[in-house]
């Protein structure tokens, strides 16, 4: 069974992320999310949908996020976002941080069945604190950012311990030699199975890691009753593998670096 265009953009724009820990400015255009510093990019728009004109609903975005007092936020342009906006950015000094390709995987025959990676890799889910603790410092050498607090890295591994065995997913880290090298996440909302942050330190790439984590997610979800798997996938790393693991692809989603 294959999926719709309309069916895979609807599961992308449904896909906001918004932790019950980070701070919050919203209306019925645009969801601005202020989280911690510790994140690689504290403040970000996540989502913008003007009833009016575009110019003067990106001026009321950017008001809005200078009463922050950042020096500038991530916006994210998703597939649906509305026409002129790319350029509305730009010409305010924004430029394209990071492209992202939509892919999605349809999961009603199971997980695919993906080779063996070619080194010896432990998967282990992040439910205990000294395996949350390695994911997100593997999560920090690759994307950037710098480690959590230790009351948030036990509240990850907390709530991992009730997600992952209900079947709502959570993080798994992988070990080679016992030296975490990746790490991996995925949510499952409403049969949709969302992967996130998946990435392999630079040292141990090109032996299957990130396949293996791919593998784990995708078997998780589909033993939860997931009927699609969605990525959004950096175009020049992780999109390649994973269209070679039977992802098609959907469309483009930029991340721009707007100066305030």
């Amino acid at each position: 069974m294959s999926l719709s265009a309309s069916s895979v953009t609807a599961a992308s724009a449904a896909w906001v992320w918004i932790p019950d820990f980070a701070e919050v400015a919203q209306t019925d255009e645009y969801t601005i999310v202020r989280f911690p510093d510790y994140f690689h990019q504290p403040l970000q728009v996540l989502a913008f949908q003007p009833v009016g004109p575009v110019a003067g609903a990106v001026t009321a975005v950017l008001d809005r996020a200078r009463e922050y007092g950042k020096p500038e936020l991530q916006w994210h342009l998703l597939l649906g976002s509305p026409p002129g906006l790319a350029e509305e950015l730009a010409a305010r000094g924004a430029t394209v941080r990071v492209t992202l390709d939509v892919l999605a995987r349809e999961l009603h025959a199971g997980a695919p069945d993906l080779p063996a990676p070619a080194v010896d890799v432990t998967l282990r889910w992040a439910t205990d604190a000294a395996t949350a603790r390695d994911n997100e410092a593997v999560a920090v050498a690759i994307f950037g950012g710098s480690p959590p607090p230790a009351e948030r890295v036990a509240q990850i591994a907390a709530d991992n311990a009730d997600n992952v065995p209900a079947g709502k997913g959570g993080t798994v880290t992988a070990y080679l030699g016992g030296a975490p090298v990746g790490a991996g996440g995925l949510n499952i909302v409403d049969g949709v199975a969302r992967l996130w942050g998946g990435g392999v330190s630079e040292s141990a790439r090109g032996q299957g890691v990130y396949r293996a984590l791919l593998n784990a997610r995708l078997e998780y979800a589909a033993a939860h009753g997931a009927t699609m798997a969605l990525v959004k996938a950096r175009t020049d790393t992780s999109a390649p593998i994973l269209l070679r693991a039977g992802f098609a692809a959907y469309g483009q989603e930029s991340v721009y670096q707007v100066p305030l």
